[in-house]
C-alpha cells in the first residue's frame, strides 16, 4: 500500500474570527477559460458514458488528479485515494483487504480502477451500489475503516489551501473560497478517472490493430481461443467470455454484469456471509453476486475475487477447472467448465497479454506532487 505525507501547507488563509471557519476569499480576478477535453476513445471501443452534468475538462482533470493523491482527503493526512489505486496495480493495491488510516481491515479487495468511461451499466463498485463516479468518491473519505474525515472538515482544508482556491476557480468558476464543496470535489476526482484508459496492451497491437512485427506465441493464441470460444477444433470452451468479454469481446473484458461464480457452497440464498449485488437490489437472487472486473491488466491486480482469496491467476483458474462450489445461483457456466493444465496454462499466457504498461506508466495519470 502507497501511504503519502501531506503535501503542502493547508492552513494558509485564516479562520473566522468566531470560529465559523476559512473566512471566504475572493476568486474572481483568476481567469475562468476552461478547456474541454476530447475524449480519445480507441476506435475499435464502444462510445464513452461521459456525465452530461459534469462535462470534462482539462482544468477539472488537473483538480481531480491532484485531489486524487492528496492525503489531505484523510483524516491524519496519511492516506490518498491513490494509497489504494496505485498506478502499478492497474490502480489497485495488490493486498488482499485494504488497510485504512486506523489500520482497520476493509472487507473487499480494492477492484482496478480501469477503462470506467466504458462501463456498460453504470453500476460502481463490486456490488454495483454506486450509480455514478461521482457518487463512488463521496463515501471513501468518511468510511471509518478507510479515510475517516468528514466531508466538512475536507472542504475547510481545501478552503484554507494555498492553491487548491485556484484550482477550483480555474475548473469550475467558484467566485469565492466558499464554493470550493464535496461535490465539486468528487466531480473533479470522477473526470480524473474516466480519463483513465487503457487499449495498448500486447493483445491489441498483435490481434486488434494487427502491427507489423508483433505477433502472439502459440500458447497465448490457443488461450486465447479457448478464452473466446472461437470454436476452433480440439479446443474447449473455458467460458470466460459470458462473464469478461460479451458484445465488446475484443475492448472491455467485462460486460459489467453480477455473477455469482462459485465462490463459496451454502445450501440456500441467505448463507453468504457477504450479500454483494443482494445487498443492494434487495433480491434474494442477487445475493453472492459480484461484479465482473475488467481483465485488462489482470496480471497486476493480484490477489482476486472480492475478497482476495486467491492470491495467483493459478488459483483463479484452478477454481474454475474444479467447477467451483454449488449455490442455489451459482452462474450456470461455472459447473460445466473443465481445464487441464496445459489449457489453464493457455489462458494465463493469454491474461498476461492483456498488460498494458503505456497505461500504468502513462505520465498523465501518475502522482502530480
Amino acid at each position: 500500500m502507497v501511504f503519502l505525507c501531506a503535501c503542502c501547507n493547508d492552513d494558509a488563509m485564516p479562520d473566522d474570527e468566531t470560529g465559523g471557519g476559512p473566512v471566504a476569499k475572493d476568486l474572481t480576478g483568476i481567469p475562468y477559460n476552461p478547456t474541454d477535453y476530447v475524449f480519445p476513445t480507441p476506435e475499435y471501443f464502444p462510445d464513452p458514458i461521459l456525465p452530461p452534468d459534469n462535462p470534462l475538462t482539462h482544468e477539472g482533470i488537473e483538480l481531480g488528479r491532484r485531489l486524487f493523491y492528496d492525503p489531505i482527503l484523510s483524516a491524519d493526512s496519511t492516506m490518498s485515494c491513490a494509497s489504494c489505486h496505485s498506478p502499478s496495480a492497474s490502480f489497485a493495491d495488490n493486498e488482499v483487504l485494504p488497510v485504512g488510516i486506523d489500520g482497520i481491515e476493509g472487507r473487499r479487495n480494492t477492484m482496478a480502477l480501469i477503462n470506467l468511461a466504458f462501463i456498460p451499466n453504470n453500476k460502481f463498485n463490486w456490488d454495483g451500489k454506486s450509480p455514478t463516479l461521482e457518487g463512488q468518491a463521496i463515501e471513501p473519505v468518511e468510511n471509518p475503516v478507510e479515510l475517516h474525515e468528514d466531508w466538512g472538515n475536507v472542504e475547510d482544508k481545501l478552503r484554507r489551501h494555498n492553491t487548491y482556491p485556484e484550482y477550483f476557480r480555474k475548473a469550475f468558476g467558484i467566485d469565492d473560497t466558499d464554493g470550493i464543496t464535496r461535490e465539486l470535489a468528487t466531480q473533479a476526482i470522477a473526470q480524473f478517472e474516466l480519463t483513465l484508459v487503457s487499449s495498448d496492451s500486447y493483445y491489441d497491437r498483435a490481434v486488434v490493430r494487427v502491427e507489423p512485427g508483433v505477433f502472439f506465441e502459440e500458447d497465448q493464441r490457443r488461450g486465447m481461443k479457448l478464452f473466446m470460444d472461437e470454436g476452433a477444433t480440439g479446443l474447449k470452451d473455458a467460458q470466460c467470455w459470458h462473464c469478461h468479454s460479451s458484445g465488446q469481446r475484443r475492448t472491455l473484458f467485462t460486460n459489467g454484469g453480477f455473477f455469482n461464480n462459485g465462490l463459496d457452497s451454502v445450501g440456500n440464498l441467505t448463507e453468504f456471509t457477504d450479500l454483494g449485488h443482494g445487498a443492494v437490489t434487495g433480491n434474494l437472487g442477487d445475493n453472492g453476486k459480484f461484479k465482473s472486473p475488467s481483465l485488462r491488466n489482470v496480471a497486476l491486480t493480484a490477489p482476486y475475487m472480492h475478497d482476495g482469496r486467491f492470491a495467483t491467476l493459478e488459483e483463479v483458474l484452478d477454481h474454475y477447472a474444479d467447477g467451483g462450489h454449488p449455490a442455489p445461483n451459482v452462474d450456470a457456466f461455472v459447473p460445466i467448465i473443465d481445464l487441464n493444465e496445459q489449457e489453464k496454462a493457455d489462458i494465463i499466457a493469454f491474461l498476461h497479454a492483456l498488460t498494458d504498461t503505456t497505461f500504468t506508466k502513462n505520465p498523465a495519470y501518475q502522482n502530480p506532487f
